[in-house]
């Protein structure tokens, strides 16, 4: 079994299987699983060759075989997969000499559709089309799934899922990094390997996008917080196109001598991607067979992750927001019982922008529906901010359902030392992942001492690694018991956090506002009450970030420790603040106090701004609301111009700066698009024309059917007010020519995901040359480089949805 190789010896994978069939004349347009139907000795004849290099593992062609491509098609997928992988073990017999073992891994690429609320693919038809091509992987001897060239945490996560739980067979899963260490959707490398270490995959790294030097710095921090062996898969360099066909810049040896160092980094299974060939690997081996793997260490890092963002705990003390909680809150109890989402997803928003590093989120009242409310929550929540989340719960069905649906590795509130609550909770924690939260009471109650609550503790943490959940991945709350009912509540909790902290060597978090309750001027009990905590080894503190008090601390703390270098945090936090005598006289002017709380003069909560606000952060229901508003005082076109497109421009730069990311992107798109709905019914019904639209006609060209890079543009393009032509996915050239002349289009853009669909790119774009030459083309897609898009005469190469709009705004606007 290869799990008995894993990590002790190097293992090879092969190499790229898109320009083995390019070779072996795979036509632009051929759908490359259907060769295991219509062209089996060539099939076999490629795994052979790789095999005969060298390869242990040997990827079967069912790269793009998934239900949801094959269904459109009307061609049978178990009858593909199958066929597939009995052409890999062929490939072995003829190709393995002596008894040397290997394995064939089932390939699994990305579906080529964006997941909701991103995209139109929801994520249980994900999971099940990947179930399907998994089952029938399996049934047909597989010795492993390998997912790969996954570029959103969300959708491996659903094809992990579908391979843990419908298959017994070992994973292996790869995913694009671009060149700053992200993926598309905004993931850094700590919150990937985060949510699939979690998800118990059994080797983790990176393939495709990226040549072998290239993937260096990325594989560096992969090493760094990875505990389970590495994978590591470049493609041959970046591609060229050299007589019309698509070659690679680096060479066998090249290749081979840049491995060495992969495995000197620490990569303990290695092949190669587009444009690698048998030579590459055969090479790739001869220099790196033997080596050494380098000893994997277990990182004790206790990292919670959402879809664009990782915490770990242990540096500093960190926020977790409170104010999602109906405990006390009359105005959220009402929110929750009304279905007033937008209000819940503008407190997250208001902690986040106060300085929370994970939001707690509990919806639990005696009578709503639980299980659904904490669905739609944390689904929408996702949508509109990418800290992570805490899932707060004592209905397991409510955790099972969010912690499945949950786009990262999420903090869960809570498990006990009881029996019962572990049994029900560990399971779920074991399956999705998660860091869990463990209160230090028992079927006795709460301990009365600091010894007593570190017993239970230690409980907790011995029954977790029954279940194999190691104790990086539990963080214990000693229970705060408020000092107005127990004296001496605030001394027994400081000394159980440090107990904790130094004999159990666990992280620590407490509802720091349980200590007053009854008090009066709570804040100022909470306050120091807080920075007591911090001092004795707080991991994190559930409070509310929108309390001054409380963040004074949090701030001054960190300064005073030495946990905020330079005070930077402080000072960009306080630095503008009024002094105390300018303090004393704003509480005699209130217009004063107002200035200084609201510099923008209270436009914050003026329409405008309010507009503005909702489009920045994609609150759809609010966008609505307030531009029905507007309209009471404005003109339509006004608004468009004064304050959706400089909201949508401010999004579009911090996506180019990496401040914002793809979920954002699109979250505020839909926001403005929800504006723009109001703004078109107010034009008809009062008789006046739109402005004309320029066109654009977008494809996704013959051959390729990955949409996702097309349907991005479409929807940022038709927000800055352009009329879009979508020609679909998998489009011939004389379709796009025949749009282009019949709409008088000036500018086009073609999409390629695939390497072996480019061709048909550059013949889109010499048809266009010739009947249309006054159109200008714009070309994207995750195998093209500016040098690409130069050698097939493109006139612009989009690296990202928002460079397309800027171009598109230049051409077209002057």
């Amino acid at each position: 079994m290869i799990l008995d190789k894993l990590g002790k010896e190097l293992l090879f994978f092969d190499g790229g299987m898109g320009t083995q069939l390019q070779a072996k004349g795979l036509n632009p347009g051929e759908l490359p699983e259907t060769w295991n139907l219509t062209h089996e000795e060539e099939i076999v004849d490629i795994h052979r060759q790789y095999y005969a290099a060298g390869s242990d593992i040997v990827l079967t062609n069912t790269f793009g075989a998934n239900a949801l491509k094959f269904q459109e098609e009307g061609l049978s997928l178990e009858k593909i997969v199958k066929q597939a992988v009995r052409h890999a073990k062929e490939g072995a017999k003829l190709g393995v000499t002596g008894d040397r073992e290997t394995y064939v891994a089932l390939d699994v690429g990305p579906t080529g559709k964006l997941l909701k609320p991103m995209g139109d693919l929801a994520f249980e038809d994900a999971y099940q089309a990947f179930a399907e091509v998994m089952r029938y992987g399996e049934e047909s001897g597989a010795d492993l799934i390998h997912i790969e060239t996954m570029s959103d945490t969300y959708e491996v996560k659903a094809a992990v899922l579908a391979a843990k739980e419908q298959t017994s067979l070992p994973v292996f899963v790869t995913m694009i990094f671009d060149e700053r260490g992200k993926l598309l959707t905004g993931a850094d490398v700590p919150s990937v390997v985060a949510l699939l270490e979690g998800l118990r995959v059994d080797a983790l790294g990176i393939n495709c996008g990226l040549g072998p030097e290239q993937m260096l710095p990325i594989l560096d921090s992969i090493m760094e917080y990875a505990s389970i062996p590495v994978i590591v898969k470049p493609n041959a360099g970046l591609p060229v196109q050299r007589d019309g066909e698509t070659c690679y810049d680096v060479l066998p040896q090249e290749f081979a001598e840049t491995m060495q160092k992969v495995v000197g980094r620490g990569a303990a299974v290695i092949g190669g991607c587009c444009g690698t060939t048998p030579e590459h690997i055969r090479h790739m081996i001869a220099e790196c067979d033997g080596r050494t793997l380098r000893a994997q260490t277990k990182k004790n890092r206790t990292i919670v992750s959402s879809y664009g963002c990782s915490v770990e705990l242990g540096i500093g003390s960190k926020i977790i927001g409170e104010r999602i909680n109906p405990t006390g809150k009359s105005k959220f109890k009402a929110a929750l019982k009304e279905h007033n989402l937008d209000y819940i997803l503008k407190e997250g928003i208001t902690q986040q922008e106060k300085g929370a590093h994970i939001l707690d989120v509990n919806v639990g009242l005696p009578d709503i529906d639980e299980v659904a409310m904490m669905r739609e929550v944390v689904e929408q929540l996702q949508s509109v901010t990418n800290l992570p989340l805490q899932i707060d719960t004592v209905d397991t069905k409510a955790m099972d359902v969010a912690m499945r649906i949950y786009n990262g590795k999420p903090m869960v509130n809570s498990v006990s030392g009881k029996k019962e609550s572990m049994d029900a909770v560990f399971p779920l924690i074991k399956k999705y992942g998660g860091v869990v939260i463990g209160l230090t009471l028992d079927e006795s109650g709460i301990p009365e001492t600091a010894e007593g609550r570190l017993a239970v503790a230690e409980k907790i943490i011995a029954e977790a690694a029954a279940y194999g959940i190691d104790k990086k991945d539990i963080v214990i709350d000693v229970l705060c018991m408020t000092i107005s009912s127990e004296p001496s509540g605030a001394v027994t909790t400081l000394k159980a956090l440090k107990m904790v902290r130094e004999k159990l060597g666990v992280h620590t978090v407490l509802g720091v506002s349980n200590i007053s309750f009854g008090l009066p001027s709570r804040p100022i009990i909470n306050a120091n009450f807080y920075t007591m905590a911090m001092h004795e080894g707080l991991s994190a503190g559930i409070i509310n970030p929108s309390s001054d008090a409380m963040m004074q601390s949090y701030y001054a703390f960190h300064a005073l420790m030495n946990m905020d270098p330079n005070c930077e945090n402080y000072i960009a936090n306080y630095a503008n603040r009024p002094t105390a005598a300018s303090s004393a006289q704003m509480s005699v002017n209130p217009a004063a106090a107002q200035t200084a709380s609201d510099p923008a003069g209270g436009q914050s909560g003026s329409q405008d701004g309010s507009l503005k606000r909702a489009v920045e952060k994609g609150l759809k229901e609010d966008a609505h609301h307030t531009t029905c508003m507007l309209l009471e005082q404005e003109k339509p076109l006004d608004i468009i111009n004064r304050y959706l497109i400089p909201a949508l421009d401010m999004v579009g730069k911090g996506f180019e700066k990496g401040t914002v990311f793809l979920p954002q992107l699109l979250m505020s798109a839909e926001a403005a698009k929800a504006s723009f709905a109001v703004i078109k019914e107010a034009l008809q019904k009062s008789g006046t024309q739109e402005e004309k639209k320029e066109k654009i006609v977008l494809a996704t060209v013959k051959g390729d059917i990955h949409d996702i890079g097309k349907n991005i543009v479409k929807v940022l393009l038709e927000n800055y007010s352009f009329e879009v032509i979508d020609l679909g996915k998998d489009v011939p050239p004389e379709d796009v020519v025949d749009a282009v002349c019949e709409n008088d289009v000036k500018l086009v853009g073609l999409s390629a995901l695939m390497t072996t669909t480019v061709v048909s790119m550059e013949d889109t774009i010499r048809q266009l040359r010739e009947k249309a030459p006054g159109c200008r083309v714009m070309v994207g897609g995750a195998v093209l480089n500016q040098d690409y898009a130069d050698m097939i005469g493109a006139d612009f190469y989009g690296k990202d949805a928002m460079q397309s709009v800027y171009y598109a705004q230049k051409l077209l606007n002057e």
